[in-house]
């Protein structure tokens, strides 16, 4: 009797400890059509040396370049590769096969926002055309959990989400382009009118006013689950602009780093928060003058990468081993970092990437 009694105190103990292990919040951020060769290897220097693409060549040696990528790529994106990438994981580097793709064939916005939400590929999803998707999203899915109802917010530079979302019909806290912050303080109000008087650089609301929209609901509203999606890279890319892809990329990642130190200094999320950090596409490689561009006809446009940082994640760093994950996967690896499985009924989700979060004592 007494050693049953023992065993079941030490079950209890262990799923307690289990338990702690769960993150209670993820955040995800997405940079648009940024390329993994950046990620990995810092300023490419063959789009460095065109003058077609980089208007200013000594500004950005002087910023971002090394002849060692590594050194290079750490110039780029500091936080990424000296927090997530010796705390975290850091997926995607294909020099060492580590492989990470999207597993529609548009390779392109939307139906790339579409794969990673939904967990599989929606056919009805294979334009950037602004239809209202149907399918369900892990996002609606956490939100329909106690313990996270009215808990999920969507912060987007892009006009898509509302359709991606079906913001009609869907229940989750959606800002995307022209939505104002309505919070009642006076934050709020200065960035609805920085929204109605800047003009765009792009054809959509700057990043930095999504990304402080979405800092100031924080502070005020605390999502336990917050997806961020911002475009400037991806438009910077379209434009042929190298110097401002990389400055904006940069700038981005400063981004990420202010908002994990502002989570990591609020008691609701230091240490029970997840952070992922990917891209909807890639863009062209192997022919220089096509990294411009995305699609299906587009080269190395379906490869893209993968940065987890969190309680729950082991820190592996840079993977350098033969693998291969694809952006289907995201939606349910958010739902098991959580501690739930996302299977809608009818549909041939992708499993939770195999080995990113800690298995449970």
């Amino acid at each position: 009797m007494k050693k049953l009694w023992i065993a079941l105190v030490w079950l209890c103990f262990t799923e307690a400890i289990a338990q702690n292990q769960i993150t209670e919040n993820v955040v995800v951020v997405v940079l648009d059509g940024m390329r993994w060769q950046e990620i990995f290897g810092g300023v490419d220097t063959v789009l460095l040396d065109n003058p077609q693409f980089t208007r200013d060549k000594k500004r950005i040696v002087n910023l971002y370049g090394d002849p060692n990528p590594e050194i290079s790529r750490t110039k780029l994106m500091p936080f990424m590769w000296t927090v997530v990438g010796k705390a975290g994981q850091l997926h995607g580097n294909r020099k060492y096969r580590n492989l990470v793709n999207v597993a529609n064939p548009f390779q392109m916005t939307y139906p790339g926002f579409s794969e990673m939400l939904t967990g599989y590929v929606d056919p009805a999803i294979s334009s950037n055309r602004l239809v209202t998707s149907k399918s369900s999203n892990v996002l609606e899915f956490l939100n329909s959990q106690q313990n996270y109802k009215d808990k999920v917010a969507v912060f987007a530079t892009s006009d898509l989400f509302p359709y991606l979302l079906d913001r009609k019909q869907s229940k989750l806290y959606i800002n995307a382009d022209t939505d104002t912050l309505d919070l009642g303080n006076t934050e709020s109000t200065l960035i609805n009118s920085m929204q109605r008087m800047i003009s765009k650089p792009t054809t959509e609301r700057p990043d930095i006013l999504t990304y402080f929209s979405a800092i100031e609901y924080i502070k005020h509203k605390k999502p336990k689950v917050l997806y961020l999606a911002l475009g400037e890279t991806d438009a910077f890319g379209h434009a042929g602009s190298y110097d401002q892809y990389l400055e904006t990329a940069h700038t981005e990642d400063n981004f990420i780093k202010q908002l994990w130190e502002m989570l990591q200094a609020m008691p609701e999320y230091h240490d029970k928060t997840t952070l992922l950090i990917t891209c909807d596409h890639g863009r062209g490689g192997q022919v220089p003058t096509e990294w411009t561009s995305h699609g299906a006809k587009i080269t190395d446009s379906g490869q893209i990468w993968l940065a987890a940082l969190g309680p729950n994640i082991p820190s592996t760093g840079e993977l350098r081993v033969d693998g291969q994950i694809y952006q289907a996967q995201i939606a349910a690896t958010i739902a098991q970092i959580l501690g739930y499985r996302y299977e809608p009924t009818g549909q041939g989700v992708y499993k939770p990437i195999s080995g990113i979060v800690k298995a449970k004592n």
